[in-house]
């Protein structure tokens, strides 16, 4: 059985997400999608605290996926950790277009696939480029998906106006960060 990994900050979790997800689900057949929520990301900053993103997590992809707190700041160290059988890691051409500079890239593909969401439109030649310096191009896998135009900075500005999300989020997300007075300001 493959199991799918989708890994990021969610901060918050966002239609995208979701919609990335059920693409992968579908394309790959996964019979298990398994959402990280990186506790720290090595890479970013965070607004939410690691327990509300994951609760949005939890809301955004409840029936879809199974969602865990992930304490690794680095993808080699959630995947060495992680004692999956060659799993499928899910992400963006975006995310994968600066896959040479994660930690141990090629590493990551010795642990797990990589299935690269593409949109219509997408330079191919950045994709091409990332792969012509892979040891292992052939576990990258490629798969289109449908543009969605929004982004996790986008939701928080949008709550820190005031300014409704709706459409942006899961309606249970959207209903969560009001509860939990998330991203004002």
């Amino acid at each position: 059985m493959t199991t799918g990994l989708l890994g990021g900050a969610f901060d918050p979790p966002h239609v995208g997400h979701v919609a990335l997800a059920r693409a992968a689900i579908e394309r790959f057949e996964l019979e298990r999608l398994v959402v990280l929520v990186v506790a720290a990301p090595g890479h970013k900053g965070v607004d939410a605290p690691p327990g509300a993103r994951l609760a949005l997590a939890e809301a955004a992809f409840a029936g879809l996926a199974e969602v865990r707190l992930d304490p690794y700041a680095r993808t080699i160290d959630s995947l060495r950790a992680g004692g999956w059988d060659d799993p499928l890691f899910v992400v963006g051409a975006d995310q994968f277009a600066g896959f040479l500079s994660w930690e141990e890239p090629d590493a990551v593909l010795d642990l797990a696939r990589l299935a690269v969401a593409t949109r219509p439109g997408y330079p191919r030649e950045r994709l091409e480029a990332v792969l012509a310096r892979l040891r292992r191009p052939e576990r990258v896998l490629l798969f289109e998906i449908e543009p969605m135009a929004v982004s996790s900075t986008e939701v928080r500005e949008r709550v820190a106006l005031g300014e409704p999300v709706d459409g942006l989020v899961p309606p249970p997300v959207a209903a969560l960060i009001s509860e939990l007075d998330l991203y004002l300001g």
